[in-house]
């Protein structure tokens, strides 16, 4: 909901870190960033839930620096974009996972799925949309991504703050993961909508 105006002001702060970072591939700060993600799902998996919290924001500061060293440097390609984003699910995937198998208990496990799923769905729900509106050459001067990527109501921001909650609340999972899976239903019927008054 809110990575569109984040966006100008997290380019802003990162700047002059990127300036500085010529000679490193963005695709390379991808793969750290993974490497970092699955380090933060198995510090939850042990428990370590601060530790995992911090490696969890450090994941999407590499997240975020990423593309701005792309774009400043003019090293943008469609196959970092699909890393950027690739990687990015994988952690998505991996850390609610971590968090349940280091603490499991059937109703844990049945709100990681209703999670899971909810995050299937959505991620159909944006991606073949994108690939429409990429049909309809759909991009603006605004467009920072490698693709189209219709708003909604749970975005990339949204999901760092959760995330970020389920590590500091990590009794409350299962609560939290309904909640979440809510909200991202409700973000794939926000998108439904906008199709089908634009698509049509």
């Amino acid at each position: 909901m809110f990575d569109t105006s984040l966006r100008r002001f997290k380019d802003q702060v990162g700047t002059p870190l990127a300036k500085h970072m010529s000679r490193v591939s963005p695709t390379l700060i991808s793969m750290l960033g993974l490497a970092i993600g699955l380090f933060a799902t198995y510090m939850a998996f042990r428990g370590q839930y601060l530790w995992a919290l911090g490696l969890w924001i450090l994941n999407r500061i590499l997240d975020g620096l990423d593309g701005l060293i792309a774009r400043l440097h003019e090293k943008q390609s469609d196959f970092g974009g699909y890393v950027d984003i690739l990687t990015d699910f994988i952690i998505y995937a991996a850390l609610p996972i971590g968090l349940v198998a280091g603490s499991p208990s059937n109703e844990r496990y049945l709100a990681l799925a209703f999670l899971l799923a909810a995050f299937y769905v959505n991620s159909a729900s944006w991606m073949y949309l994108a690939a429409i509106l990429e049909k309809h050459a759909a991009h603006s001067s605004d467009t920072q991504t490698t693709i189209v990527m219709p708003a909604g109501l749970i975005g990339g921001f949204e999901t760092l703050v959760a995330y970020g909650i389920f590590l500091l609340l990590p009794s409350h999972i299962t609560i939290l993961f309904y909640t979440l899976a809510a909200l991202v239903f409700i973000t794939t019927l926000q998108r439904i909508i906008w199709a089908k008054q634009n698509l049509t």
